[in-house]
């Protein structure tokens, strides 16, 4: 049955549109030819969707903390998923989805303009012609964020829903319904708009994924599930392009730098701006590269563009404001990475797959490189940014293996790995979790790693010596709090146990040395200790003295992790 548009119709939507471009991703990914063919344009769209799902709960999980009574409104939701969307964009269809999710979003929330009045059948129709402004507004912010517009692109797609959602009567879910039919419509028409699309003979990429979200929205709307088997789009073949006068924005701009070569690198970096500075970086940009896209706005803008000199578009960021979540990929590195995980058949494939293969969550450059020299595949895990389960999923399909062990060192992630590990398998990957909780444990089962064994072997002799680890962490206190160790106040150590604060102390090492003792009462053979990036190679010599001078038969390990936070890992085998 029909759904109002409410936050609960918001975050249906955004599971669903997350499932599709799940289960669309690689399809995605292998049509994709335009701007670039770097295969990843399926894996950035359900990134970006992932992050705005993610705020998008976030918000429904601190409603439900303050009582059973309290439910976030319809801006919120779309606020969240907004937000998500801005910070969690990658690549080119990726930042543009997130500024259609944006526009829609300044509507949804009331951007200033009034809720459209009720008509005489009541709040349907009130939520259709807000639907319908907010599509079209969802198109006109995605094409001011583009510097030069191309048809036959994922604009041309979101164009074709907006014009039909306009046009339609009936309830939102009827709006949502003719939208995504005229998405659908429009996409297949994209060969016939775009040279490099006709002569490859498949649809926009980013349309496709666009067309994925956009039925999303119609399902949860309507109540109604996508009929079993219906895909948005099957390839025909190739298509003799012909020219289309764009509908929308300025015309078309060529695909290559002006030098007639593709530029070599995508930089994309979330930016804190005063959006008096934009436009004058936008045309710093311009000039630079191609495939620009800016959008945001209020102060928190995502940069997109393809340019051969990197480090001068991040030097245009710094002029602009502060750019933090730098990403500058390499499009040679790229396609290669491509085409050695490219599934067997493709011609693109430059590699057999390995027999097995480990993917591990580590927190510090020094983590890694460790990791990485004992041969694993690394996805870093930054500070307040934990990965996604789509990047977790593109590691796992980076290490070209048909057997993969993945580590995801932390109890948080237990979740997104378990989804990235059934996503992995529906692809053909054979994936074993081992639910490690630290970097520690991690260790550990690498340390026991044996390729030459079966798989089943090996997987157990994994789990056995990262569950033989007890783990630990030294962590400065933010604010105070109360504890299961007591009260602790700002700036305080604190030395967790198996996550749960045990001891509290004013010096690193002397808290630490606490913990090692306390840890050790229970047995022990072995001590690993991670260093943070900024703890001094004295404080580990101390607990090494301590550990030899307390505990005899106990050997000591020192690694630097290179982790911002937490400052100190700590395992015992």
């Amino acid at each position: 049955m029909p759904h109002p548009l409410d936050a609960s119709a918001v975050r249906t939507w955004c599971a669903l549109a997350l499932d599709a471009l799940g289960r669309a991703r690689e399809e995605i990914d292998a049509i994709n030819v335009y701007p670039v063919p770097d295969g990843d344009t399926g894996t950035n769209l359900y990134l970006t969707a992932e992050s705005a799902a993610r705020a998008v709960d976030a918000v429904f999980d601190g409603h439900a903390t303050t009582g059973p009574a309290s439910r976030p409104t319809l801006p919120d939701a779309v606020r969240a998923m907004a937000h998500g969307a801005l910070i969690g964009a990658r690549g080119n269809s990726g930042t543009i989805l997130a500024q259609l999710l944006r526009g829609m979003a300044e509507v949804l929330a009331g951007g200033g303009e009034p809720r459209p009045a009720p008509s005489r059948t009541g709040r349907p129709a009130d939520d259709a012609e807000l639907l319908r402004r907010a599509l079209r507004r969802a198109v006109e912010s995605a094409y001011e964020g583009v510097a030069r517009p191309v048809e036959g692109t994922i604009l041309t797609v979101a164009a074709a829903a907006a014009d039909a959602a306009a046009a339609a009567r009936g309830d939102c879910a009827a709006v949502a319904r003719a939208a995504d039919e005229a998405a659908r419509s429009a996409l297949a028409m994209t060969p016939g708009q775009l040279d490099a699309l006709g002569r490859a003979g498949v649809v926009d990429a980013g349309g496709l994924g666009l067309v994925e979200v956009i039925g999303a929205l119609a399902r949860a709307l309507s109540g109604e599930a996508l009929p079993r088997g219906t895909r948005a789009w099957t390839r025909p073949a190739p298509v003799p392009p012909q020219p289309a006068a764009p509908a929308h924005g300025p015309a078309p701009c060529p695909a290559t730098a002006p030098g007639g070569t593709s530029p070599a690198f995508e930089v994309i970096y979330l930016l804190d701006a005063d959006d008096t500075a934009v436009p004058r970086l936008r045309t710093r940009l311009d000039a630079l590269g191609d495939s620009l896209v800016v959008v945001g706005g209020d102060g928190l803008w995502n940069v997109h563009v393809h340019v051969d000199d990197a480090g001068a578009a991040v030097e245009a960021g710094i002029e602009a404001g502060r750019p933090h979540r730098i990403r500058i990929t390499h499009f040679a590195g790229a396609a290669a990475e491509a085409a050695a995980a490219a599934p067997a058949g493709d011609p693109g494939r430059t590699r057999e797959p390995a027999r097995r293969a480990v993917v591990a969550v580590v927190p510090g450059e020094g983590l890694a490189g460790l990791c990485t020299d004992a041969g694993a595949t690394v996805v870093a895990a930054r500070p307040g940014e934990p990965p996604a389960s789509g990047e977790l999923v593109d590691a796992i399909r980076r290490a070209n293996a048909r057997e993969v062990v993945l580590l995801p060192n932390d109890p948080e992630l237990q979740h997104t790995a378990a989804a990235a590990a059934e996503q992995a398998r529906a692809a053909g990957v054979r994936v074993a979790l081992i639910p490690t909780r630290a970097a520690v444990q991690g260790i550990a089962a690498l340390a026991v790693h044996e390729p030459a064994r079966r798989f089943d072997e090996d997987v157990v002799a994994m789990t056995s010596a990262a569950g033989a680890t007890r783990y630990a962490e030294l962590a400065v206190a933010e604010r105070q709090a109360w504890t299961m160790a007591g009260v602790c106040q700002a700036g305080d150590v604190l030395g967790l146990i198996d996550g749960d604060v045990a001891v509290i102390g004013s010096d690193l090492a002397a808290t630490a040395a606490t913990v090692l003792d306390r840890m050790l009462a229970a047995g022990g053979e072995m001590v690993t200790l991670v260093l943070g990036a900024d703890v001094p190679d004295a404080v580990a010599d101390r607990l090494e003295r301590h550990v030899r001078g307390g505990h005899l038969a106990v050997d000591t390990v020192v690694y630097r992790g290179g982790q911002q936070s937490p400052p100190l890992l700590i395992g015992i085998e």
